[in-house]
């Protein structure tokens, strides 16, 4: 099988090291305003990406920056997915990705084909599909959702509609338990948000007795239950810079805490580890993948670019474009 690297190879990109004394920050911004380039970066990103970065957001919010940037290049500092839909959003565009091979293994958790035959065996169904899904699985989706929006989106539709959810089984699962929906839900997980530990939780709730429970929606029911605030990363975040409270534990990507304290210097931030791991902290190994030299050689060479098939893409932009649309509505 032929890797990602050598298929670069193979189309003449030029994969090389960094020339030693190149001052990387300076030079990616230097390259940005030559190119009328914009960086995003998720909030799971090394802190230095997001430190260099245009913007930094959330699913949604990269979503609707990229629906407006008049940049001519995108460089998506996340995963595959993501630089997807800006590519779909922004067809006109360049969309880069520091590293193919930065996957998703919740996107990976809904193979396309799959999906569709699930989705046709319930005709009956609509189907609402989270963000984090290939362009192919959102072709298939009459909604696409985050974390930020999932719950009013799903309120939108009349309550004796049946839904299909997918594929994140964790975030159906929390949305059916507030709503009261009893929407079918794909099979599907985040490895870094199943990951997170009962136990441990536990253990440093009694450890910090007045600090708050911070937990991301795709995470499992029994960590949901002893949070005190559940949302999506921006959310949590927000939480975090209008409260009183000068303690958090946090159960998501470790990567969020570096807003977090950087915009909260006076607050401390615990991160909750995961089940299998001594460490105290639980990242995404596709989001770490995104360094700040693969950023300068993307930008300097415009590669890896990432493109969707027209007729996917045209599929795929119905369900974003009516997310966009009702979060606008509902001003999210």
């Amino acid at each position: 099988m032929t890797s990602v690297k050598e298929s670069w190879k193979e189309k003449g990109y030029i994969d090389e090291p960094v020339p030693q004394g190149v001052d990387l920050k300076a030079e990616i911004r230097r390259m940005c305003k030559e190119k009328n380039a914009i960086i995003m970066a998720h909030y799971y990103t090394d802190g230095s990406l997001q430190d260099i970065a245009d913007f930094v957001g959330d699913s949604l919010a990269l979503a609707q920056k990229a629906a407006t940037t008049d940049a001519a290049i995108i460089v998506m500092c996340g995963v595959h997915f993501m630089a997807e839909t800006n590519k779909i959003l922004c067809p006109d565009k360049v969309v880069l990705i520091p590293d193919l091979n930065a996957s998703c293994s919740l996107a990976e958790s809904c193979p396309a084909a799959e999906f569709e035959a699930f989705v046709k065996a319930h005709p009956d169904h609509k189907v609402i599909s989270y963000v984090n899904t290939s362009a192919a699985t959102k072709a298939v989706t009459d909604v696409v959702v985050t974390s930020g929006n999932a719950r009013q989106i799903v309120e939108s539709f009349p309550e004796n509609q049946p839904l299909i959810f997918g594929p994140d089984k964790n975030l159906g699962a929390y949305i059916n338990s507030v709503t009261g929906r009893n929407m079918l839900l794909w099979n599907g997980g985040c490895h870094v948000h199943e990951r997170f530990s009962v136990e441990k939780l536990i253990a440093l709730r009694k450890q910090y007795p007045k600090a708050k429970v911070l937990v991301h929606p795709e995470c499992r029911g029994a960590i949901v239950k002893l949070a005190d605030v559940v949302g999506s990363t921006a959310r949590l975040l927000k939480y975090a810079q209008e409260s009183e409270v000068k303690q958090f534990l946090v159960v998501t990507e470790s990567g969020i805490l570096h807003q977090m304290q950087k915009s909260c210097p006076d607050k401390e931030f615990i991160p909750v580890p995961p089940d299998d791991s001594t460490c105290a902290c639980n990242e995404c190994n596709f989001m770490k993948l995104n360094t700040l030299e693969k950023v300068y050689n993307t930008l300097k060479y415009e590669w890896p670019q990432v493109d969707v098939p027209q007729e996917t893409a045209e599929k795929a932009l119905r369900p974003i474009n009516r997310m966009l649309e009702i979060s606008k509505r509902l001003g999210l």
